[in-house]
């Protein structure tokens, strides 16, 4: 579920916090930069891990900050395609469900991965799972907040970039639409179709 991941940045510093140690300006600095951002292709940053190497401070012209080059190791959430992850239901529609790790929201069951026959019921903006046994069917509603076990079977990254476009005057402008607005930058594809997967409630815990 999380690797860590080589990275290299370029840190600023103000002069006045050369007073305090430099290591943990510069770690504060990094989790403060990189913390809850997503890279395309490689996930959700979550926190520094260790720092690797700090190049010479340099002063830029009409700047008063010092900056480092440094090198460091970062925490990222990326589940691998076929691992399993618990979580919690957020919230239900005709598409299927959305569920959260709680440091991370973007996660869909669609409609076509739930248990099969799954039902969804309109009135209470719920799925449900219409279990059959030898003499009639009951329905194992997936209410919000219950615990969910799902497999990841697809991630998907989408570029949020502001996107640049020619204007009249043949300068360039940035296409501020709401198109971009509305894309997600990563978002994990889940499944529940399969025996031991759904809630866990559902299911028989072994030891």
């Amino acid at each position: 579920m999380f690797v860590v991941a080589t990275l290299d940045d370029t840190v600023s510093i103000a002069p006045h916090l050369f007073n305090e140690q430099l290591s943990m300006i510069v770690a504060e600095e990094l989790d403060r930069k990189l913390a809850n951002t997503i890279f395309q292709e490689l996930g959700l940053c979550i926190c520094l891990y260790d720092i690797l190497s700090m190049g010479d401070c340099i002063l830029l012209p009409s700047d008063a900050n010092f900056h480092i080059k440094v090198k460091f190791r970062y925490v990222v959430f990326r589940p691998n395609i076929d691992e399993i992850l618990v979580g919690k239901i957020r919230s239900s529609s005709k598409d299927g469900i959305t569920v959260t790790l709680g440091f991370f929201d973007d996660i869909l069951i669609p409609s076509t991965k739930l248990q099969h026959p799954s039902r969804f019921i309109e009135a209470e903006q719920t799925w449900a799972w219409q279990y059959e046994t030898d003499d009639e069917t009951h329905d194992l509603v997936m209410d919000i907040g219950e615990e969910i076990r799902f497999r990841v079977v697809q991630e998907i990254f989408e570029d949020t970039a502001p996107k640049e476009m020619p204007n009249n005057g043949g300068s360039v402008a940035q296409n501020t639409g709401n198109d971009d607005d509305k894309k997600v930058p990563y978002t994990i594809i889940g499944s529940i179709s399969e025996p031991g997967l759904g809630l866990k409630s559902w299911w028989i815990e072994t030891s």
